[in-house]
């Protein structure tokens, strides 16, 4: 058997080295066959270079020495003229150590080395170590290929292993770097979750020869249906779900219809849905996905026009807005058409919670007022935590309403309180409650609960006690907020997951970049859902746009369904996965469909009558860690501490006072305006200070004046 081809690289120089000094001017002619070689055996284009300034010097070399011994001088002369040839060859070694041996198409025969032996000795050589090769780096040293099994067939070969370090070091192999070493594309390697394996030990697969999971079409023969389109795009490896094909269940058109997407036993994960409208060339909004039961499929919906664009209106469906005998109350509307509800209690069992997330005009406080309006209908008692004041519409619903920053934290405090009073006198849970049921309603809770809130401590602590111990007590807690981060929960994993367990959740649309349900903010049965993606305006609304109408501000125009996208998102419900639905547009004021009836009372309860005092009493200590715990502890410290500082000018208006006053209200009105987070109006700031607006107005204009305080319509704050 002749040479190798590595070996021929290798060695040929050498041979060439010794025969030019012995043939002489002929040396060039062995160059040159020596060239013709490394052709003949597809020598990369670095070793041919190589090759060629090898041939060259030896072929000097050798004419030289020619020369040198027809004139008759010494013999030594020419010999040494064999030393710069010797050293062109060790040059040329050192060029083609890099090379890679090419890696059989097949299992070689009996005493020759197998596909397997190959890849253990690459994975050794480049990888792991130890290499006997000078100055090659190594990728990890020490990170060995164990439990390699080989796949090998006409269309395909393949081969898995275990990555494996010793004990307390971990994996750091990319599969860029295997990639590298096999000379494959990286979308052929792939590696483990790290997240679901021990740090010093990944799996791996790497395709070194891949068949085609995609058909192959002609260049004239384009696809057209679905079907086609979803194996030419979307199933090829590079697609949003690779692997998968597309069985129709319903077909009105190119643009207008739904079928299962399945991948054979294997789980779909995560799907990109900007990836998946891309291949299908269409809009984000037109496309919508359905995770069935299992996760090898996923319902997948085309639509020519976005099944919800139009809306449900409020008035139409008002008979379901009160809570049926399950506990449900109607959200609104999915993309099946079908009712989309939300769980307000639990027959048997008490109250459910409700995690609502929404940015600017995705439509929650539109929820907010439904979840008011129906709770109404339903014969619940609400308390309301509004921190931005005068945001919702439905507060005169409520049995209790505490607009503004710390009328917001005085309603957390009264439902601790009033938890704390129910376990006093239930010692035992029972259903139903002889006490109406109960929701806590916490609108823009991140003002409360996040690090920068002068708040956070206790209101997190309050939270995280009434998300834990408050739904047998027949008391809910509806939570809203603008992004799923963790900061806007106070960074507490208690408080999330407690919502998560105890009820449904609502996400609407965020602002890009936060709204990634994803790695921390990951939510079982919403995995990879990113809420930045849900489009502001439907599919015509740019163009709507553009034309313009000059003809004035319509006063009396109200808005519409297809005017944007608001009320859009996923809901999310005990036991099921996250689906796409539209809360119910409001066509009407919700607090006008109230029938005339009063706002259901909290029961009479010792908690309830101090209600005043302990909404200004701080429930713990004043590192702000410990609760108070029980409810004798709480009363006491309510009737005997003095208020808060920011309402202590509540029941001392006056205070002492330069010429009638107003010297001294100036600087607490400054001092008003520095510590609240929020802008206020007059009336707001005379009713925070225990005095009149006709009193605080023209203080605060002199403020103005004297640049300390700015005004935005009708809005002060500090400067």
């Amino acid at each position: 058997m002749g040479p190798t081809r590595a070996q021929f690289i290798q060695y040929a120089p050498a041979a060439l080295a010794v025969a030019s000094v012995a043939v002489g001017p002929w040396s060039a002619l062995a160059a040159a066959a020596a060239g013709a070689g490394a052709w003949a055996v597809n020598a990369s284009a670095p070793a041919l270079r190589s090759l060629i300034a090898c041939g060259i010097t030896a072929t000097g070399c050798g004419i030289a020495a020619h020369q040198v011994l027809a004139s008759g001088m010494d013999p030594l002369f020419a010999l040494g003229l064999a030393v710069p040839a010797g050293a062109a060859v060790l040059a040329h070694r050192r060029n083609t150590a890099g090379e890679h041996p090419a890696l059989p198409a097949t299992t070689a025969a009996a005493g020759q080395s197998s596909q397997a032996q190959l890849i253990s000795a690459w994975w050794a050589e480049f990888i792991s170590g130890p290499t006997q090769t000078e100055g090659r780096k190594l990728i990890q040293a020490g990170a060995g290929l164990e439990h390699l099994a080989l796949d090998a067939g006409t269309d395909h070969v393949s081969f898995t292993g275990i990555i494996t370090l010793p004990q307390g070091q971990q994996v750091k192999v990319k599969a860029a770097d295997i990639a590298a070493v096999y000379q494959i594309p990286v979308s052929q390697v792939e590696l483990g979750d790290p997240k679901h394996y021990a740090p010093n030990a990944l799996p791996v697969t790497v395709h070194l020869m891949k068949s085609s999971a995609a058909p192959q079409i002609s260049a004239g023969d384009a696809p057209t249906t679905p079907e086609e389109l979803w194996a030419a795009y979307v199933a090829v490896p590079e697609g949003a779900m690779p692997g998968t094909t597309l069985a129709l269940t319903r077909y009105d058109g190119p643009l207008d219809w739904e079928g299962i997407a399945t991948r054979d036993r294997k789980a779909i994960g995560t799907v990109n849905l900007q990836d998946l409208a891309g291949n299908l060339h269409l809009e984000t909004i037109q496309v919508a996905l359905a995770p069935t039961d299992k996760p090898s499929q996923m319902g997948v919906r085309v639509m020519k026009e976005h099944a919800l664009m139009h809306g449900t209106m409020l008035s139409t469906v008002v008979d379901e807005l009160a809570m049926d005998s399950r506990g449900y109350v109607r959200l609104g509307t999915y993309i099946d058409a079908r009712a989309a509800l939300v769980p307000l209690a639990q027959p048997g069992s008490g109250a459910r919670h409700l995690y609502l997330v929404g940015g600017s005009r995705s439509g929650k406080s539109g929820v907010l007022e439904q979840i008011l309006l129906s709770a109404h209908k339903s014969r619940i008692a609400v308390i309301l935590s509004s921190p931005q004041a005068g945001t919702i519409a439905g507060a005169p619903l409520t049995a209790h309403c505490g607009d503004g920053l710390d009328e917001a934290m005085g309603a957390l405090r009264l439902a601790y309180a009033l938890m704390l009073d129910r376990e006093a006198r239930y010692r035992s849970p029972a259903f139903p409650f002889t006490d109406p049921l109960t929701l806590i309603v916490i609108d823009e809770a991140h003002m409360l609960l996040a690090a920068s809130s002068q708040y956070h401590a206790e209101a997190k602590a309050i939270v995280e006690q009434l998300t834990r111990r408050s739904l047998k007590r027949g008391i809910g807690v509806v939570l809203a907020t603008q992004t799923p981060l963790a900061e806007d929960l106070g960074n507490s994993s208690i408080i999330r997951s407690q919502l998560l367990i105890g009820g449904g959740a609502v996400f609407l649309r965020c602002a890009k970049g936060q709204g990634s349900l994803v790695g921390a903010n990951a939510v079982q049965g919403a995995e990879g859902i990113d809420l930045s993606m849900i489009p502001d305006s439907w599919p015509g609304q740019y163009a709507k746009v553009a034309d313009r109408d000059m003809s004035g501000l319509n006063t009396e125009a109200a808005a519409k369904p297809e005017d944007g996208t608001f009320g859009l998102g996923y809901l999310l419900t005990p036991g099921s996965q996250a689906v796409q639905f539209r809360s119910l547009h409001l066509d009407v004021p919700p607090a006008s469909l109230a029938d005339g009836l009063p706002p259901v009372a909290v029961e009479d309860c010792e908690a309830w009558r101090l209600r005043e005092a302990i909404a200004q009493t701080p429930v713990v200590d004043q590192r702000g860690k410990n609760l108070v715990g029980s409810l004798a502890d709480l009363l006491a410290k309510a009737q005997q501490s003095p208020p808060v500082p920011h309402q202590r000018a509540q029941t001392d208006p006056a205070g002492p006072a330069g010429v009638d006053g107003q010297e001294l209200i100036k600087p607490r009105i400054l001092e008003l305006l520095q510590q609240e987070s929020i802008p206020m109006t007059a009336e707001t700031i005379a009713r925070k200070l225990g005095t009149s607006a006709k009193n605080i107005r023209p203080r605060l204009s002199e403020l103005k004046k004297r640049n300390e305080i700015t005004n935005e319509s009708g809005l002060w704050r500090a400067a």
